[in-house]
């Protein structure tokens, strides 16, 4: 099928890897004409496993293709897929003005009927405007005869498998009452269901919603364990036990009930506020999700609560070595990181940041330039010379395993803050390290305290 994209950021570009992946005819346009040119060359703007080679293999093949032109993205596709941004206003609502400007676009150069797929997160009822706009666009032109037809289909990615996940979806959910887009869209989706059926039908609105509660949900569950986590470190329990105990149990998993210092990223950070945005507007707040979000906010401190015990006189001059800037591992994605957080409030204290991230270097100097209290280095261990403290933000799969007794050796006062309970608090105790993870039971080292 010929499809086009609006939109070549995260969603869209996977989004379109994918469908020229599978044989399909894709062209992706974007307003930004470096960026353009960049993906013309098969360079990736943002870091995704599998995605370089996906290009380059698709543009060789001639099945993706990109442009700065609107026009030659509405001539190109029957289906299009509106894939732009939609940032947090300052009430936490959604700004969809991108989502409604792409459907006047469209319908502004439209001479044929067109599918119109929406792929950004947008409230619950952004469909029926995307239609009513589409429709008066083409009423003005005097052309309202073209049939517009608008799909709700929100994504269900995770950042570090994005395309692993486009590729091979749980569910694709399609939001719409018009037989014939639900006939294009099967279609179009036919190669991503060739073991069991996959998609699932239902109105617009639900479709819109069934994004945002599905990120409420997974939210929740971070954040009901980060509490319970604070909890048994004042009970004296192990939180690692207690998360075995509950993920043995069928009726909840172990999928999302890792404690850690707080979640980000692009999508539940924004996606909670957008709901809770929705809820209050409507007369219906969400008072278990508010409480959701306002857990995560305090968690998000926890690094640096941890620390600052070891350091009676302040952390004034001293040297934080940092594993980890992403949010999470296999992506350079830092918005709203738990590093940042944690950054920022040790400039404050005036402390020195030497941090090591295997993708994120690069985001990380965008972000806060050059300053002298912020040293990017070329290894994490380049991080421990000289430095007080080591702090774990981000479990990337290459600091799973360290030297404990090189850890001792390094750390002038012999204390690690795992953000994410990589290590085991017996082994680091044994060689003298102060170790202290979320929820662990503390295991105090032979010798004086810190």
């Amino acid at each position: 099928m010929d499809v086009s994209v609006f939109g070549t950021g995260y969603v869209g570009l996977i989004q379109a890897a994918a469908l020229a992946d599978v044989g399909h005819r894709v062209l992706c346009v974007d307003i930004d004409p470096g960026k353009i040119r960049q993906l013309q060359q098969a360079v990736p703007p943002i870091s995704e496993p599998g995605l370089g080679s996906a290009l380059e293999e698709n543009i060789k093949a001639g099945r993706l293709l990109f442009s700065t032109q609107a026009s030659d993205a509405v001539e190109h596709g029957e289906l299009i897929f509106i894939a732009v941004g939609t940032p947090a206003d300052e009430d936490g609502s959604a700004d969809i003005s991108h989502v409604l400007s792409v459907a006047r676009q469209i319908a502004n150069a439209m001479e044929a009927n067109r599918t119109l797929i929406i792929k950004s997160t947008v409230p619950v009822g952004t469909a029926d405007k995307v239609m009513a706009c589409a429709e008066e666009e083409l009423a003005r032109r005097g052309k309202p005869y073209l049939s517009v037809r608008v799909v709700s289909n929100p994504e269900f990615l995770k950042e570090g498998s994005a395309l692993a996940d486009c590729m091979r979806p749980d569910r694709i959910i399609i939001g719409t009452a018009d037989e014939e887009a639900r006939a294009q869209l099967t279609e179009l989706y036919a190669p991503f269901c060739r073991n069991r059926e996959k998609l699932m039908f239902m109105d617009s609105r639900s479709a819109e919603l069934t994004k945002y509660a599905a990120n409420a949900m997974l939210a929740t569950r971070i954040s009901f364990m980060n509490e319970l986590a604070n909890l048994t470190e004042q009970l004296g329990a192990d939180i690692e036990a207690v998360r075995r105990g509950i993920g043995s149990d069928p009726r909840i998993g172990y999928h999302f009930i890792y404690p850690g210092c707080g979640f980000g990223g692009s999508c539940l950070p924004k996606d909670l506020r957008a709901l809770l945005h929705t809820a209050e507007h409507n007369g219906m707040p969400l008072r278990l999700l508010r409480s959701v979000t306002e857990v995560n906010d305090d968690q998000r401190h926890i690094l640096l609560r941890k620390l600052k015990p070891y350091f009676p006189a302040g952390l004034a001059g001293k040297k934080i070595a940092l594993w980890g800037l992403a949010f999470k591992p296999n992506t350079d994605d830092m918005r709203e990181a738990p590093s940042r957080y944690l950054m920022e409030s040790l400039w404050q204290e005036g402390a020195t940041v030497h941090a090591f991230d295997p993708e994120s270097m690069s985001e990380c100097r965008r972000l806060y330039g050059y300053r002298d209290d912020l040293h990017l280095c070329a290894t994490r261990d380049d991080t421990l010379e000289d430095a007080d403290a080591l702090v774990i933000c981000t479990e990337w799969k290459n600091f799973r395993v360290v030297d404990f007794e090189m850890l001792a050796s390094k750390l002038r006062a012999k204390v690690v803050i795992d953000g994410r309970n990589l290590y085991n608090p017996q082994q680091a105790a044994d060689a003298g390290l102060h170790y202290r993870g979320i929820g662990l039971r503390h295991v105090m080292p032979e010798g004086p305290a810190v």
